[in-house]
């Protein structure tokens, strides 16, 4: 008796929906195998029987001696993961007549069988039920750990089960289970509680001046400071002046952390902004995403959030190097030759690290020890083109003695400096409604940049003295334009003064010539 049931298989952060056939006829004999799988299972699939097998049998059902023939279609697909040993087992059991399954062909069912029947999570549900969605299945079957993010997508009706027996029940119509439902959607994602704030911090208020900056038109930034200056203490505070996730990017966020099976058991949405900070041993793999069967790399996970690189000079200049594509695509496509994904990558980079090696190269106080172009080729190990990428090059200084011993020292709160942000990027969503993939000052391309940023006769003149004393790249140009326009708007300002024009300019500290020789 031939079967259907359906699956899915998730490519990048898509989902494409699988078409599980199940035939049984003819006995096996003794010693030659039960079953057949194809379609491109991997061995994760393959090996699945063995699960099923033994789950069966312990949810009081037998395994017939039955030749079983299950197709996996379209077979142009990799099936990879266990999660298809639900759907497969439903249909095993349909298609030797154990079950009544009547609904079995009007569900997409995931899960993962243990050896007693229950169900195990599986990661990627969020995009399959995106999908199942958009093909106006009845409902999604998906093990019990996974229904709240499951529940996250309008109008479908989620069924959680923890056994093969009650998804058995639901296929044949007599389970009592209901459609799980979440107010997900109604969730604020506005108040959020951070442990850190910018209050804590004393002293360097160019520098929260400069994330401030940062923050509201969604800019990348690197911090130059000798040790000990607070640079990380700073960057680690940056998340908490970051504008909430909206529902859509927080509906993406989500997908790329379901898929990466990253979302703790009975959770929904991803609803703070990421924070990566990967340590400078990474592999240009682990960064960029990749690997046989591609998966999303760090960038990806610090997809509408901050991908903070620690020390940025002791990273390999390879994996620096990929990241200038994804920094200006704010995608990432990662090709193989069965297959070509793309994972989103729109984040805000926040790099840091010293001047020299030593560290105190421009200190006010200690004197640097590097010899005579040692500071030169440290710097050189962050490329031109990487750097002209980074919008905002800011210094570091170290406080004072007099700074840090003050008792009652009382910063402004990051609450504070949240709502100033809140309200530029009010602007710049007014500014960008008609353009759906641009959100912020920093998305803006090298045209749009310069039709909307333009300057007085005046702003001209300094910007061109600068270009020239500097040597900017046209990169830079930009660059300096959408720094200027951002500070024009946290001022609410609708033209770019010529202090704002002056400010963006004092940002690109490693152009000068004292950083340079």
């Amino acid at each position: 008796m031939l079967v259907k049931t359906y699956g899915s298989a998730v490519q990048g952060v898509e989902a494409q929906t699988i078409t599980i056939e199940v035939n049984a006829g003819g006995n096996v004999p003794s010693g030659s195998p039960l079953f057949h799988i194809v379609g491109l299972p991997d061995k994760a699939v393959s090996e699945g029987f063995r699960r099923l097998e033994a789950a069966i049998k312990n949810s009081s059902y037998r395994i017939l001696r039955l030749k079983l023939i299950i197709n996996l279609a379209p077979a142009n697909i990799r099936k990879e993961g266990s999660s298809y040993d639900l759907p497969i087992a439903l249909g095993v059991l349909a298609s030797t007549k154990q079950i009544e399954a009547p609904l079995l062909d009007s569900f997409v069912i995931m899960g993962e069988l243990s050896l007693d029947g229950t169900v195990r999570p599986v990661k990627g549900i969020l995009p399959i039920a995106i999908q199942t969605k958009r093909e106006n299945k009845t409902g999604i079957i998906v093990p019990f750990e996974n229904a709240n993010e499951a529940a996250i997508v309008k109008g479908l009706d989620v069924y959680p089960v923890k056994t093969l027996e009650e998804a058995i029940d639901i296929v044949s119509g007599n389970s009592a289970i209901q459609p799980f439902k979440t107010k997900v959607q109604d969730q604020d994602l506005s108040s959020k509680k951070f442990h850190l704030d910018f209050s804590d911090v004393k002293g360097q208020e160019n520098i929260k001046r400069a994330l401030e900056i940062a923050a509201a038109g969604g800019h990348n930034a690197i911090l130059i400071g000798p040790p000990g200056a607070g640079k990380t203490m700073l960057a680690r505070r940056l998340p908490t002046i970051l504008p909430p996730l909206s529902f859509e990017e927080a509906l993406s966020t989500t997908k790329i952390h379901s898929v990466s099976g990253l979302l703790k058991n009975n959770s929904s949405l991803v609803t703070d902004r990421p924070y990566r900070s990967p340590h400078h041993t990474i592999s240009d793999v682990a960064l960029v995403g990749g690997g046989s069967n591609p998966n999303p790399g760090e960038i990806s996970l610090a997809h509408n959030g901050v991908l903070f690189l620690d020390e940025l000079p002791e990273f390999k200049r390879s994996v620096l190097e990929v990241l200038r594509q994804p920094m200006e695509e704010r995608k990432v496509t990662i090709s193989r030759a069965r297959i070509s994904v793309d994972y989103p990558a729109s984040f805000m980079l926040i790099a840091s690290m010293n001047p020299c090696p030593c560290g105190f190269y421009n200190h006010p106080e200690k004197e640097c020890v590097c010899g005579p172009g040692i500071v030169k080729k440290y710097l050189n190990k962050i490329s031109g083109p990487l750097l002209d990428r980074i919008d905002l090059h800011v210094e570091v200084t170290p406080v004072s003695y007099d700074e840090l011993s003050k008792m009652n020292y009382s910063g402004e709160q990051s609450q504070d400096i949240a709502k100033r942000v809140v309200e530029a990027r009010k602007i710049q969503d007014t500014r960008f409604k008609d353009f759906s993939t641009i959100h912020s000052n920093a998305q803006m391309s090298s045209r749009m940049a310069r039709e909307i940023c333009s300057l007085s006769s005046e702003g001209q003149t300094m910007l061109k003295t600068a270009m020239q004393k500097l040597q900017l790249s046209a990169r830079a140009y930009d660059r300096i334009l959408k720094v200027a326009r951002t500070a024009a708007d946290l001022q609410n300002s609708k033209n770019i003064e010529l202090e704002h024009l002056a400010e963006a300019i004092q940002y690109r500290s490693l152009d000068r010539e004292g950083w340079s020789n």
